[in-house]
């Protein structure tokens, strides 16, 4: 009987134990927002509202662009846009996130790249405003800018 009790007692401990690490554990890297809009200019090719998404998994970090007002001037085949979006950090070096990661697109239809992969360190704070993103289309390249600040504000990094 002594030894059963002694079995619960040490598996109550342990569970005990378990939860209380769960309570003190590092929460998970977040970015925020996780959302912002922009107003880019594309030269010839367009411009107008758009949005970037970004996620943060430790350094490690991914950006999505999405714009309804600038389209698809011919179809585009997927992962075949070679994208580099440069943004500006207010916190030390710009952030370069690249990729080839796009969805099928035919003429007309609205721009997506991304999630396009790159490094962050805890504290960036990452605007597309003074920074720009590239992306080449069967050779031809086209280069949009911000005219002005993301909104709600830049991408803080934990």
């Amino acid at each position: 009987m002594r030894g059963k009790r002694i079995g619960s007692g040490a598996a109550l401990l342990a569970g005990a134990l378990a939860v209380t690490g769960l309570a003190f554990a590092p929460t998970a890297l977040a970015v925020a927002p996780t959302t912002a809009s922009v107003t880019a200019n594309c030269g010839l090719f367009g411009g107008g509202a758009a949005t970037l998404t970004a996620t943060q998994s430790g350094t490690s970090a991914t950006l999505t662009l999405k714009s309804t007002a600038i389209t698809a001037p011919i179809p585009i085949g997927a992962n075949s846009i070679n994208s580099t979006l440069t943004m500006a950090n207010s916190t030390g070096s710009a952030r370069v996130f690249t990729g080839t990661v796009n969805p099928a697109m035919p003429t007309g239809a609205p721009i997506e790249v991304g999630p396009l992969g790159g490094t962050v360190a805890s504290g960036d704070s990452l605007d597309f405003y003074r920074g720009s993103l590239k992306m080449v289309v069967f050779g031809i390249t086209v280069t949009c800018t911000a005219t002005g600040p993301q909104s709600p504000g830049p991408f803080v990094f934990d």
